[in-house]
């Protein structure tokens, strides 16, 4: 006898800043894979109803407002259309323009996808890009999806990894970040022993309890240029960095390092590696996004939740031009990761 399916994880989508392509590429995305989940839309209805339309005739939406969600939950809908919570935008969408009168409405997105993944309602959630000027120039104060969700669940730290695959028969390629966006004459007093263990500490958990590693290999990249070349050309790695690796090792995680950053990112050295720990952001991520072309997706780990994302912008002067020239690739592989993240927290 078979086994029986597995029953589609019901992810939220966030369609993000209505006037950038994230309304396209998370329509288009979540009925490409409709039937391995249940991609949920949270944003203005009608706006997705008539973006859909143009998008593909065939794309059927069914609209569910925040309260019918709270007083009955979802409903099912099965794999012939999407579900929509209606969250209304202030203002007209004009593609390419953006207006802070629909700041208000982006940010009650996300808020609505974490309540609902808090509830039970939702498995994970998956955000397409926002623009964050929106937002503040609607006063909110607000520095990005990432420090937002930490908030939102009272998580104190949290990681940036981007992931990605390079291509057919190459390493699956994770990076995670000690540091995000700092000016880079910040980074070094940033780069503490407190802070980089417990960063370590995050990536080896979520990896085993969000993808199911039971053995984690961090590599780990030095801070300075030939990881210091036995201090000639930094300390950081010898009086930092080098004893957080041994107390990580003591704790039973295999991390490994420091690495000089510049050699570490060959296959040789990745195809046993599941994350790398880079010490800033574009010590690390100039090398994924070019070898993922795109497809690369941006995971928080830390959170008390399963939160996926793409790898890029908002793109408004894409969406200027027009429906049908975003790629939803990274949106396609947002989702994708979330549902394996959900079927392997489940195994634990």
């Amino acid at each position: 006898m078979a086994a029986p399916l597995a029953p589609r994880p019901t992810l939220a989508v966030t369609v993000g800043e209505p006037a950038g392509i994230g309304p396209e590429i998370s329509i288009r995305a979540a009925w490409a894979l409709r039937h391995q989940a249940n991609c949920v839309l949270i944003g203005d209805a009608a706006f997705l109803a008539l973006t859909a339309s143009l998008i593909d005739p065939e794309i059927r939406l069914s609209a569910l407002s925040t309260q019918a969600l709270r007083n009955g939950g979802l409903p099912h809908f099965g794999a012939e259309r999407l579900a929509v919570i209606d969250v209304p935008l202030a203002a007209h969408v004009t593609p390419g323009t953006l207006d802070a009168e629909n700041g208000r409405a982006v940010l009650a997105t996300l808020d609505l996808a974490i309540e609902g993944a808090q509830c039970g309602w939702f498995d994970a959630i998956v955000t397409a890009p926002l623009q964050k000027s929106t937002i503040n120039d609607a006063g909110i104060a607000f520095s990005g999806h990432t420090e937002y969700l930490a908030e939102k669940t009272g998580t104190p730290k949290v990681v940036m990894m981007l992931a990605g695959s390079p291509g057919q028969d190459q390493p699956y390629l994770r990076v995670a970040l000690a540091t995000t966006h700092l000016p880079l004459k910040d980074v070094p007093d940033a780069i503490t022993r407190d802070s980089l263990a417990r960063v370590i500490d995050i990536i080896a958990a979520d990896l085993r309890a969000k993808f199911g590693i039971a053995q984690p290999v961090i590599l780990v990249t030095g801070l300075n240029p030939h990881a210091g070349e036995n201090g000639y050309l930094g300390r950081e790695e010898i009086e930092v960095i080098a004893p957080v690796l041994e107390g990580a090792r003591k704790r039973g995680i295999d991390a490994r390092g420091p690495y000089p950053a510049d050699t570490l990112f060959q296959p040789r050295y990745l195809k046993d590696a599941d994350c790398v720990l880079a010490m800033y952001h574009d010590q690390g991520l100039p090398v994924l996004k070019y070898a993922t072309f795109g497809r690369g997706i941006n995971v928080t780990l830390g959170l008390p939740l399963i939160r996926t994302s793409v790898d890029h912008g908002t793109a408004l002067d894409l969406a200027a031009q027009g429906l049908g020239l975003a790629d939803c690739g990274s949106m396609e592989e947002a989702i994708r990761a979330a549902m394996l993240m959900v079927a392997a927290s489940k195994k634990i």
